[in-house]
Formats: structure tokens, sequence, C-alpha cells
């Protein structure tokens, strides 16, 4: 057997004689068409600067995973030191295009930009057409829309440095970043202008992105449109086209067509024998989500069944899917099947560990029906059993979860002393949110003389009463000049959580609040929130609390009627009066002294904390 060679490479033929001749290995084509490697020479290992540089461009990569821009910026540096003392010079563009890669990441487009410049300077590394797509998907984020089109004019006209060519992956991520932001007028635009260079590759990546850009524009169903554009193009959607129609359709609430895609998904794979085409864990985790908003208990079980007995990998999310579709159609005995297939597969498969939300989401469940005894059960196991940091919110609405069991389950005693804790815990909470409602029901099942909250009774205020009959004279609430120097009255705040502020002509042009102080060496004016709020003296007590406690501040000034219109008030107009949630402390019928031993404490500290600042602003 001989091999037959091309004729450059054949050698002379051997002399005749009894050997026999030897067979030669057969070589690949790689290795017959490419030049020869002289003799004794043994390929080259890669330099120990090329792999300094492979490990710093692997360490920026994980570092903006993190989001940690100020490290990876002295990290570079450092780089730059090393090479310019041994002499290796600057560091290439692969290494400085992970760089702006990161500052587009962190949100930080300004130091792209510089360091765009810096790279195609005469000292740079030079700029290729991955540093063009970097920087345009940056200034799409950024929404700077027209500094983007004339990075692009340039390299169409082929004036920009580095020679870059327009191509469909140079645009896509300038287009991508106009979907994300919703701003379809203008990525239709961008698709029009560079329609000729989009359509080379006759791909429907750029169909795809249409299709999120009408989702993410609150007009789903416009991806419709575009699905029959893919066809009049004689193109072939693929499991991505797919699964943003079906995600059309759920936000749409268009649950029937969604299901339609589902089958001719399936029935398309089949016909070409294309198994890139079977729905994946996207397909139905979306159709899960439409099917659990509108409550179809028996389709969102068919989906289920089906998941479980394909060839489909079920991770954490998929099973997460199922749990919320089922809890969201009323299922908890369903939910709860799903949850103990996830607890029993955990034990192998560490990767299906639930996520605290999960716990939650059965919990209020739980919560809704009463039953105490499972709430308590799911918060003792969501610690030990979950994985990830459990936030300090999800420990709150643990709590929250729980109280609200209690008090379905008529345990008053037991909701109290978790509203008793909560109480101590929380600073704030709304009362429309839902810790909000279960703590008025317990305070109205509690009555006021258990309550924890401590309301307020005004026994000596008629709430229909005019405000001046409560006001306080305006000379009487010992005003100060608005341009005084904070440094100088920094004690008058040890009584008064706010003061109202008079021009030279003994107008009220002002009201600064405690909390407002910051600048010692600043006018009190510079610190006021805008003109005062301003009532005339036949307004309701009612009403003047509303408004205190609607704008947040402290005190109105009370005026004459004349003098008010349409709530404007100018300073040449003489105040009669102020009214301020401290005087209507003082009609309470159970007026602590804690609040003002709170005040006094917290005021006694603002001169150190001030002067703190102010140190720290001159260092």
């Amino acid at each position: 057997m001989m091999l037959i060679r091309p004729p450059r490479f054949l050698s002379p033929s051997p002399a005749a004689g009894p050997r026999e001749p030897r067979l030669r290995r057969p070589l690949d084509a790689s290795r017959i068409f490419s030049s020869p490697r002289p003799p004794g020479r043994r390929p080259r290992a890669a330099s120990p600067a090329s792999t300094d540089l492979r490990r710093l461009t692997a360490r920026i990569v994980e570092l903006t995973r993190r989001r940690q821009l100020a490290q990876i910026m002295e990290e570079v540096e450092a780089a730059r030191r090393r090479g310019r003392a041994s002499g290796a010079g600057a560091l290439n563009t692969i290494v400085m295009n992970a760089v702006l890669e990161a500052c587009v990441r962190c949100g930080d487009v300004d130091r792209a930009l510089r360091l765009f410049e810096e790279m195609r300077g005469p000292r740079g590394c030079g700029v290729d057409g991955v540093s063009y797509g970097i920087l345009l998907k940056g200034l799409g984020i950024a929404r700077r829309i027209d500094e983007a089109f004339e990075i692009l004019e340039s390299i169409e006209k082929d004036s920009s440095i580095g020679s870059p060519r327009l191509s469909p992956h140079l645009i896509c991520g300038f287009l991508n970043a106009l979907i994300e932001a919703g701003d379809m007028r203008r990525a239709n635009a961008l698709v029009a202008r560079f329609r000729k260079v989009l359509y080379e590759g006759h791909s429907v990546l750029l169909y795809n992105l249409l299709m999120k850009g009408y989702i993410k524009s609150n007009f789903p169903l416009g991806a419709l449109t575009v699905k029959d554009e893919i066809l009049r193009q004689g193109l072939k959607p693929d499991r991505l086209t797919y699964n943003t129609i079906i995600s059309a359709c759920v936000k749409s609430a268009e649950i029937d067509k969604a299901i339609q895609f589902l089958e001719d998904m399936k029935e398309e794979a089949k016909r070409e024998s294309n198994p890139e085409l079977l729905p994946d864990a996207v397909t139905y985790t979306t159709l899960l989500k439409g099917l659990g908003n509108s409550g179809d208990l028996y389709s969102v079980l068919k989906i289920v069944v089906e998941m479980k007995s394909s060839l489909l990998s079920v991770d954490r999310t998929a099973y997460t899917s199922m749990i919320d579709a089922l809890l969201a159609c009323g299922s908890i005995d369903g939910a709860l099947c799903i949850f103990g297939d996830i607890i029993k597969q955990a034990g192998s498969n560490k990767d299906l560990r639930p996520k605290p939300h999960l716990y939650l989401s059965i919990m209020r469940a739980f919560a809704t029906r009463g039953d105490v005894d499972m709430v308590m059960r799911l918060n003792k196991r969501m610690w030990p059993d979950s994985v990830g940091s459990i936030s300090r919110a999800a420990k709150e609405e643990a709590q929250e979860l729980l109280m609200e069991a209690a008090i379905n389950n008529n345990q008053i005693d037991l909701a109290r002393g978790l509203l008793r804790r909560i109480v101590n815990e929380k600073e704030c909470f709304s009362w429309s949110s839902r810790v909000g409602l279960v703590a008025v029901k317990v305070e109205s099942l509690s009555g006021f003389t258990n309550s924890l909250l401590r309301p307020h009774v005004f026994p000596q205020i008629i709430l229909n009463d005019p405000v001046e009959k409560y006001m306080v004279p305006f000379q009487e609430s010992r005003p100060l000049p608005a341009d005084v120097i904070l440094r100088k009255v920094v004690m008058r705040f040890l009584k008064d959580r706010s003061v109202p502020l008079v021009d030279d002509w003994g107008g009220c042009v002002g009201i600064v609040h405690r909390d407002d102080c910051t600048k010692l060496d600043a006018p009190l004016l510079s610190m006021s929130r805008g003109p005062p709020l301003c009532v005339p003296t036949s307004t309701t007590v009612e009403h003047v609390i509303d408004l205190l406690l609607r704008e947040k501040s402290e005190m109105v000034v009370v005026v004459k009627s004349g003098n008010m219109y349409e709530g404007n008030y100018t300073s040449s107009s003489r105040p009669l009066g102020v009214f301020s949630l401290a005087i209507l402390w003082n009609f309470s019928g159970d007026c602590s002294s804690d609040i003002h031993d709170a005040d006094i404490s917290r005021v006694t500290t603002l001169m150190q904390e001030l002067q703190d600042a102010e140190a720290c602003n001159c260092g």
C-alpha cells in the first residue's frame, strides 16, 4: 500500500533493494497544506507576558460580574506599571476591551468614553470592532443616542480610527440597548437606517430583538406581526422566537394563542426532526405564569405532567414556577406535593434546594387560611433548608405572615405579641401594606385600652373648629431672620422642631425644620423647604392636620382670608399665627415625655454631627 502525495511533496525514489517500502501515516489536510515546520524546532510555549495578560483578562471578567469597577481599575493600573518597569509595553486590545465592558456593565459610560479615547490615541493599544460595539451598547444604555448615531455614521463613512466594518453584530448591541429601554421609535429608526447591513446574515436574531422590544414597550401583540414578517422573508423561527411569542401572548393575556404556539412548536420540531425546536424550561415556565394568572388549574396540571414526563431537565426555577402557578390557582395540596418532590431531590442535588421566596409563597397561602402551625413550621425550616441569603425584608415578612395567620385564626393574644415585636423592630410601615392592614385589624380587636400603637386622643380639640382658635400668635413663635447663620442659633432647635423665618419687612418667607439643619455656616433660608405652607383663618383643624401629614411638614402659617388666593402667599402679607404638630401634642390627653426626651437626646448631638460633617467636607 502506497500513499500518493502532491508532486511538490514527493521525494526522490529510493534505490531498489530487498527492503520493504515503509508505510507512512496519512496526514490530515491541515498538516499537508500548512507551512512546514523547520526541522528540529519545537512548538514555542506561551510567553510569561501573554500568560499574565490572560490571567488579568479573566480577573477583570470575574470582577465585572461583582460590579467592582474600582478594583478593576486598580489592578489594571498596577499591571501597566509592571509592564513599563519590565519593558513589556502597554496592555493589548483584548484586555482593554474587557475593561471597557466592565465600565459599561457598571454604568460608568463617561469613564468608558475616556478609556476609548485613550485606547485609540497615539500611545494606546488600538481599537477594533469589539471596542466600538461595547461603546455603542454603553451609549444606548445611558440614553445618549445622538453620540451613538454619530459613531455609527463615522463608521459608515470609513472615517473611524481602527477601520471597523459595519456588521449586524456591531449594530445589534446598540439596538438591544434601545429595546431594553423600551424606545421602539428609535429602534425602528435604527433598523430602517441600517436595514441593508442588518439583513446581510438573513438571521432571525434581528426579528427576535424586535419582538422583545414590542413586549418591553407594552405592545406585546406587535410581536405577532414580526413573526409574519419572518415567514415572508423565508426564514424559519427558532426556539427563542417561539419563546418570545409565547411571552408576548402571556403578557397580553392571550393564553389560548400561547398554547397554540406551543403546539405549533412541537409539531414543527417533529416534522423537521429538529430537537432544537422542542420546548425548553423557559417555554413551560412562561406558559405556567400565564395559566396561573388566569386561574386555569386543569391546564396548569397538564403542563406540570408534561414537564415531568418529558426528557426536559427540570431545574429549581421550573419547580418554583410550578408551585407559584398552583398556588395562584388555589391548589395548596398540589403545591405541597411539588414542594415535597423538591425537598426529596435536593438531598442528592444541591442545585434544587429552594430559595426563601418559595417558602414565603407557601406561607402566604397558609396565612390566608389561618393555619398557624404550618406557617410556623415553614418559618422554622426556611433557615436550614433554603439556599442563598435571607434578606431582612424576608425575615420581616415571615413574622408578618405569622401574625396574619394568628389573626385569621382568632388567636388575638399571639397576634398582639407578634405586633409588639414588629413595632419594636420596624421603624415604620404603610397602613395600606399587608402588615398595615393586619395591624389595623389587631388594633380594632384590641381596643384603645390595649393598643400597642398608643393613639393620641385630643379631648380639648374639635376637628371642625377653625384653626384660628388653636393657633399661636406669630410673634410668640419667635421667628428668626432668614439670613442668620445656623451656628449662631443652633441651640434654638433644642426645643423647637421647626421655626418660621422672616425677612426685613416682617413677612414670613419660609420654615426651617430641625432635620434639614446640616450646614453650620449656611443661612437658614438656604435650608428651608421653599415657601411656607399657608392656610386662612377659617380652615378647619382637620384639614390642617391632613395638610401637615400629607406634606410631611411640622408647621403651617395662618394668614387672613383676604391674603389668601388659590393657596399662594406673598411676603407682603402679614402672618397672624402658626399652627404646628408640637401645638397639637400639647392638646393631647396622653402626651408622653418620651418623644420630647428623644428629641433632646438627638439635638444634644446635633452640634457634634454638624462639626463632624464640616470636618469631612474640609478633608
